[in-house]
């Protein structure tokens, strides 16, 4: 007995430790090519039993709510001998992940927990078999466990195998580590698509669109009647007007809301590239062509397409969209395969499309194609009413963008902002109140804030250049102007606001000849 306990203690050869350390060089080298956590652990106790004298194995991994063990990886059992699945508390194999130490049990038939159905439904039991059960830990957290199943060796020293296979279930940790990280990227992206797509319904609600004059109370009717179908729509008006935002509020109002919603500025791409673009390609199509890659129609599959400045493609390119609206389908620039898609057409231009049919420049039954449900966008100048609201938007917008507490916009600069015949629409009105904003000091946008463009004899009724007295005079005025605005017209409260005297002030107003009664409420 002494005997073959000193064999069983006896320590490993320089040969044994070699052979440990190549068995551990192998399975990180493996670890590191394979991602797939079942994969890399069936390779894992495959590599052991061509190295190491293993007769089965087994790993198992905790599931999210820590309280069950599930199989996820195993050799040399059937599926009639092994448990896939039990809880913490069961077994020898529950206790290792429960408490997180290991277990040698060196003969198996000695240890009466092994002979119950717990851990082997059934296992053909030709010899006497050694078990070995160590944790997959990490700072005290339990992952899993793993099992081996060996011969049965007097002479084998089972403490040094308890630490070989330690280090063994400490590689496993990578995979099980990778795994969790992917699962929860995986987990952020999902709840950050949900949060965007969230707002980018609220964002394009049709409330959220700013215009309560009569024209847009029109395109807003059409949007939400066309909103519901599935058809194809014009967006027609002059750049800045918000094309793309009628487009957005469309798709994010419709079936298609939580489907791609995919840009295309066609004015902006290459001709020799867009082909490509709308299409994607095949690898090897031309040079450079590295890689398949998938085009915008590809990408629009089961959502919307939004082709602005659709005027400008060329012929080529028309006969092809064409096909796309006729059959929706396609081809990739080198491909063979018919590639069939389920998209909602949105176009937009501010050309004169009839004008480039009658020229030849336009094809007529594309025309007809993209113009089965057409939506006028008015230029700004023909909805003043609502240029007063777009600006209070944009104020605020760009306050908060600027870090700015900016209150409201002048009197001054409001008749200004009216006056102006606003060429560039919208987007120039909000490029505008943004500067405004980054100039402005104090919490009032001023018409000296408003760009030059806004400050020319035509729009604001001043002359080009102001002598110091004459400038003086004009902001004066403006002060004026406004402490009347915020007093409703009342003389002696908007002198008290100025720090000034209802006498001075009387005298003032009649000098600039400052009209009291449009103030009054």
């Amino acid at each position: 007995m002494k005997k073959e306990a000193r064999l069983m203690k006896r320590k490993p050869t320089l040969s044994s430790l070699k052979r440990k350390l190549n068995i551990l060089g192998e399975i990180n080298q493996f670890i590191n090519r394979n991602l797939e956590i079942s994969t890399t652990y069936s390779g894992i106790i495959q590599i052991l039993e061509k190295s190491y004298p293993i007769k089965a194995g087994v790993i198992y991994l905790l599931d999210s709510g820590r309280k069950n063990l599930e199989c996820v990886a195993s050799y040399g059992f059937s599926r009639d001998e092994l448990r896939l699945s039990f809880s913490v508390a069961e077994g020898l194999t529950g206790r290792v992940a429960d408490t997180g130490k290991p277990v040698i049990i060196p003969q198996v038939s000695k240890e009466p927990l092994l002979r119950e159905p717990v851990e082997f439904i059934t296992f053909n039991i030709e010899r006497e078999l050694s078990f070995i059960s160590v944790p997959i830990s990490l700072d005290f957290q339990i992952f899993g466990v793993m099992n081996i199943i060996m011969p049965y060796s007097p002479t084998r020293d089972y403490e040094t195998t308890l630490q070989f296979f330690t280090l063994v279930a400490s590689a496993l940790l990578q995979p099980v580590t990778v795994r969790d990280i992917i699962e929860h990227e995986r987990q952020k992206l999902i709840d950050e698509n949900v949060r965007l797509k969230q707002k980018l319904q609220d964002e394009f609600r049709f409330n959220n669109i700013i215009g309560n004059s009569h024209e847009m109370r029109d395109v807003l009717e059409q949007v939400a009647r066309v909103s519901r179908l599935n058809a194809t729509v014009l967006i027609r008006g002059e750049s800045g007007t918000g094309k793309e935002l009628i487009a957005e509020a469309i798709h994010y109002n419709s079936q298609r809301k939580d489907k791609p919603f995919i840009r295309v500025n066609c004015a902006a791409i290459p001709e020799n590239l867009i082909e490509s673009e709308f299409f994607g390609f095949e690898k090897g199509a031309f040079t450079g062509a590295d890689y398949q890659k998938k085009g915008r129609f590809e990408l629009a599959d089961k959502g919307t397409i939004f082709l602005d400045e659709v005027g400008e493609l060329s012929p080529l390119t028309q006969v092809k969209l064409l096909r796309v609206l006729q059959k929706q389908e396609f081809e990739r620039v080198g491909g063979t395969e018919t590639i069939r898609v389920d998209i909602r057409i949105i176009t937009a231009t501010n050309s004169n499309l009839e004008e480039l049919m009658n020229e030849g420049h336009f094809r007529e039954d594309l025309y007809y194609r993209l113009n089965v449900f057409s939506i006028y966008l008015p230029p700004l100048r023909e909805r003043k009413t609502d240029i007063l609201l777009l600006a209070d938007h944009f104020m605020l917008k760009y306050g908060k963008k600027h870090g700015k507490s900016i209150k409201r916009i002048s009197t001054p600069a409001i008749d200004m902002l009216m006056r102006y015949h606003w060429p560039g629409n919208v987007r120039e009105l909000e490029n505008c109140i943004e500067r405004a904003v980054i100039l402005c000091e104090d919490e009032v946008i001023h018409s000296y804030n408003l760009p030059p463009t806004l400050q020319t004899a035509e729009s604001s009724n001043t002359t080009p250049r102001l002598t110091l007295k004459d400038a003086i005079a004009s902001y004066e005025k403006e002060l004026i102007q406004d402490a009347l605005k915020s007093a409703r017209g009342n003389r002696a409260k908007a002198a008290r606001l100025l720090d000034t005297t209802e006498r001075i002030m009387a005298y003032k107003i009649k000098n600039y000849e400052i009209n009291v009664t449009k103030f009054k409420s």
